[in-house]
């Protein structure tokens, strides 16, 4: 029987600032929310990205050096159900603490949430709701803007300090690329950053 896949925009083993600790990140691809001035249009579309075995996925978390793992997107609760496989397959070999980025708030998935997306929900240690509202950003740990919330879902971590950023973790990549992780303090950081660098912009958020 084929293995569950996830699509996938991009990963990375060993993140400082997407929740505590050193954490492997997912960013899935496809969010069908469409927050204006996202920071990552590219991983909007339901196409595009990689589509992956979450046994395969699943591998490459567990042999990584990390605390925890990380959810972001794209919109993960689009996902729910190979998300939810991968975090229990990862935590029957370690029990990694989970946090995830959703643009719903957890009421709306409590109550109206399907099954799958439940078993997702369940699974987390730390999660950050909300959809990202330009005119209210702001900088805030993990967060974008200040109508966004961190929930703590367990005892595994203790609260960190809500106004204070986490910062941006700043890489040179093998190719010579530069690439950022984490959540801009300032607005459009995106297009600014890459407008310095001479990089070709990421396409417009699409709006339905």
């Amino acid at each position: 029987m084929p293995d569950t896949v996830i699509r996938l925009a991009e990963t990375h083993p060993r993140c400082t600032v997407l929740g505590p600790g050193n954490r492997f990140v997912v960013w899935v691809q496809g969010c069908p929310l469409h927050c204006a001035e996202c920071t990552s249009p590219a991983w909007i579309p339901q196409t595009g990205g990689v589509e992956i075995g979450i046994g395969e996925l699943a591998d490459r978390i567990i042999d990584a050096a990390i605390d925890g793992l990380t959810l972001s997107g794209g919109e993960p609760f689009a996902q729910a159900h190979a998300l939810a496989e991968l975090i229990r397959r990862v935590r029957t070999v370690r029990d990694l603490s989970v946090m995830s980025y959703t643009g719903y708030v957890v009421e709306h998935l409590r109550r109206h949430g399907d099954a799958a997306q439940h078993r997702l929900l369940e699974s987390l240690d730390i999660l950050v709701d909300g959809p990202y509202l330009a005119n209210r950003h702001a900088a805030l740990r993990w967060r974008g803007s200040a109508n966004q919330r961190l929930h703590y879902l367990t005892g595994r971590h203790r609260p960190e300090p809500d106004e204070d950023s986490a910062g941006l973790q700043i890489e040179l990549g093998a190719d010579g690329g530069i690439r950022w992780l984490g959540v801009p303090t300032v607005r459009q950081f995106r297009v600014e950053f890459e407008r310095q660098l001479g990089l070709t912009p990421a396409p417009p958020v699409e709006r339905p």
